[in-house]
């Protein structure tokens, strides 16, 4: 960025000039970053959801439908079902043999368990599986097709496909590949619907969905014998119901998810020793197929009827397709128990990886916030409970009237001068208004105004009022630490005022601010700044952080002995303390919360008068207010880690380390940026999973924030009235101090530096009787 001067030559841009384009360069980035953040999130939690089910969740399941429209040969078939050209068929299972299959899995409690008894007893089973499980649980799945099992699909998210459309039907098989895919490397033939049982309780409903699966090369696998395990009926009850009638073969249920399935476990290894002794075999579904067409193959032979060429093309065409059926894979060498299963290549495979390393990321993710939002949660309330024991004691302790020690006293009265520093860039419309409240002390008082290099005749509008006690120092603009520091330099006592210029002072504040130096030991007193422009939405909002912050948190400070912060609208220092610990530093934005770990640090003590009251005008726009607590925000975490060093010091330093800064560190900025999550993760609950649950629990947490609220501004003699602004200020206030304090963190890690940030001011706040 350059300028052009009257003589129309270009000159180099001033180091403030600089600095702002640096920063407006850096600000679209963050802004980007802040909400890329946000959409994964997002999209973690999403995804995690639509694995639980707890996103586009059906639990509709149909019972009882008419059956006239299924073709009656189908309801007097066998348990396996396929069609060829269109035209269904169904197979029955040879006896004496039995295809063992487990719905609902893998789980990573019972499906181990079951795959070591099966190996134990050298058996091989057919698992149709949920997709989300899969994706939840691959190295299950990748163990069982190791072992030698079979795999088909169950949906992704078993639903009754009788009430979903096509394109959901679709997705769910497709998303159940992918995760086979990504999970074993395999692509699988097999279907079991969710909810079906024997073949003749197909109905009108779900043969559509059945002749769906079938167009798309599927083997749709029902039920012979149901051991009703899901119902927990007993060892005995499960064997009995999975045991074939007059030696017949049959297709046998179990789960291995869904529940407890301890008793399953139980009647597994006694049911396939029971059912071997009595002369069965065990085999997958393309064990039988296989069986099964060996069988017809013997019988061809036997009445001289050879295979017709076609049916070979018509193998190869389904090959082709990537949902071949079981009948193309025996001639390729593959494991005939395990023919239903095709290699996943090229983009179904790496797709399918993709899922299940994105569903990792969420498995992780999600418990991992939820537990430390847990943490956060705890910790939250826990400050809430400590802040309302401390500020009860500190506003007993302050307001002490009578009792064993008597009326509480700083000690002697303080009545000599102080000095009022009043820092000013471009505040023409609020500086008079400053200047007037302060002549209106009860205190004797100098005024230094520091103007700072303004362009709008702040320093002719300060020496316009005439007023005896006000000097008007002029500098060139160097920041607010350096326009402190001169004003520090030049005051004429020994205890100096810091306000800002748009601050106006109570006539007892000054008074109020200084008593407690009677006590030698304090070397910096806080004083009550209150939020005058409190009439807009923005402003209430300040208003009800401002009560909150200085009464609860100022006095549970105070009482710890480890303020963080002197806040720059009203403060008072020993000007030999602030020469000994170096004056305000130009190293951080919170010169403010600098210099007041630095007193800390000093070995002096910093207390917090709740009776010196300052008005201030608070932003009055949303990026005015983004403007200011980005300042703050970024400042706190400079200022803190300039000082880290007194987590290791002895003394008040130490103390403060130890005490203050961790407590600054977790509910100033750990805090405020994880508290959006809890927005986040209500809303999600609210909307996906129970949002009644989820929005008492929202409301019990507000509740006790209100009951917070109220008793600060009880403390603070406030109108109540706006603490109805609390709701949509837990809302709104948190999602945009996430974005500042990513603002803040970025700026932070790149490095970033600003100057004094000039906000926009209206004058609106004038003397302190015009405030209501």
């Amino acid at each position: 960025m350059t300028t052009t001067t009257s003589r129309g030559r270009r000159r180099a841009p001033s180091r403030m000039e600089r600095a702002a384009g640096r920063a407006a360069a850096l600000q679209k980035p963050r802004v980007i970053l802040a909400v890329l953040l946000l959409l994964a999130l997002s999209s973690v939690m999403l995804l995690d959801g639509y694995l639980r089910s707890e996103i586009g969740n059906d639990s509709r399941i149909r019972d009882g439908a008419a059956y006239d429209k299924v073709p009656q040969k189908v309801l007097d078939g066998g348990p396996i079902l396929t069609f060829d050209d269109g035209a269904e068929k169904t197979q029955s299972v040879p006896d004496k043999t039995i295809v063992l299959t487990f719905d609902d899995g893998p789980n990573p409690t019972w499906t181990p368990q079951i795959l070591k008894i099966l190996e134990e007893n050298d058996v091989n089973a057919t698992f149709f599986e949920v997709g989300s499980a899969v994706s939840r649980y691959p190295g299950i799945v990748k163990d069982l097709v190791a072992q030698g099992n079979e795999v088909g699909i169950h949906t992704f998210t078993h639903v009754d496909l009788s009430y979903q459309s096509t394109d959901r039907l679709q997705r769910e098989l497709k998303q159940t590949q992918l995760a086979l895919a990504g999970a074993a490397g395999i692509q699988t033939t097999l279907f079991r619907a969710p909810y079906s049982a024997e073949i003749d309780a197909v109905d009108n409903y779900s043969w559509p969905v059945y002749e769906e699966v079938g167009a798309l090369d599927y083997t749709t696998v029902f039920v012979d014998d149901d051991s009703d395990d899901w119902m927990q009926p007993g060892v005995s009850k499960i064997i009995q119901g999975a045991t074939p009638k007059d030696d017949k073969g049959a297709v046998v249920l179990m789960h291995d998810a869904g529940g407890d399935r301890a008793q399953t476990v139980k009647a597994l290894g006694t049911y396939i020793k029971d059912m071997k002794a009595k002369g069965y075999s065990f085999t997958t579904v393309s064990g039988v197929e296989a069986k099964l067409r060996s069988q017809d193959s013997a019988d061809a032979e036997a009445v001289g009827v050879a295979q017709q060429p076609g049916q070979a093309a018509q193998s190869g065409q389904a090959a082709q397709s990537g949902q071949q059926p079981p009948a193309a894979q025996g001639a390729a060498g593959r494991n005939t128990e395990q023919s239903a299963h095709t290699k996943a290549t090229g983009a179904i495979l790496y797709e399918g990886k993709a899922l299940v390393a994105a569903v990792a990321v969420a498995e992780w993710v999600v418990p991992v916030l939820a537990w430390f939002l847990g943490v956060v949660g705890f910790a939250v309330m826990g400050r809430f409970g400590m802040m309302l024991i401390l500020a009860r004691r500190h506003h007993r302790q302050r307001n002490r009237k009578r009792g064993k020690r008597g009326e509480f006293s700083w000690g002697p009265t303080v009545t000599r001068p102080v000095t009022v520093i009043v820092p000013a860039y471009n505040e023409k419309e609020c500086i008079a208004n400053t200047l007037r409240s302060l002549a209106e002390s009860t205190h004797p008082i100098e005024i230094i105004v520091v103007d700072d290099g303004s362009t709008d005749g702040t320093k002719e509008i300060a020496e316009s009022l005439g007023m005896p006690n006000v000097r008007v120092i002029r500098q060139e603009n160097a920041g607010k630490p350096a326009a402190l520091n001169n004003g520090v330099r030049n005051a004429s006592y020994d205890i100096v005022v810091m306000m800002d210029g748009d601050t106006v002072f109570e006539p007892d504040a000054v008074h109020q601010l200084v008593q407690p130096f009677a006590r030698p030991e304090i070397g910096a007193v806080a004083g009550n700044a209150k939020v005058g422009n409190r009439k807009t939405l923005i402003g209430a909002w300040q208003h009800i952080e401002y009560v909150m912050g200085f009464n609860l948190d100022r006095r549970m400070y105070d009482l710890l002995r480890c303020m963080p912060t002197i806040p720059g609208a009203i403060g008072a220092f020993r000007r030999d303390a602030v020469l000994e610990v170096g004056g305000m530093s130009e190293d951080t934005l919170a010169e403010d919360t600098d210099i007041t770990i630095a007193m800390h640090r000093g070995g002096w003590r910093v207390v917090y008068q709740e009776h010196a009251i300052a008005w201030t005008e608070a932003p009055g726009s949303f990026k005015q207010l983004w403007s200011q607590r980005y300042r703050w925000s970024y400042g706190t975490m400079q200022a803190l880690w300039k000082h880290r060093k007194s987590l290791t010091d002895r003394g008040p330093s130490g103390r403060f380390g130890r005490v203050g800064m961790p407590l600054v560190v977790v509910f100033q900025i750990f805090t405020p940026i994880f508290a959006p999550l809890i927005d986040v993760f209500t809303v999600y609950s609210m909307i996906f999973v129970d949002f009644k649950a989820a929005l008492l629990a929202w409301l019990a947490v507000l509740g006790i924030q209100l009951f917070c609220a109220a008793y600060a501004f009880r403390l603070d003699k406030e109108k109540y009235r706006y603490l109805a602004m609390m709701p949509l200020q837990q809302l709104a206030y948190r999602q945009m101090m996430y974005l500042v304090l990513i603002h803040s963190s970025v700026t932070a890690l790149t490095g970033g530096r600003l100057r004094w940030q000039k906000l926009k001011r209206t004058g609106e706040v004038g003397t302190p009787a015009g405030v209501s």
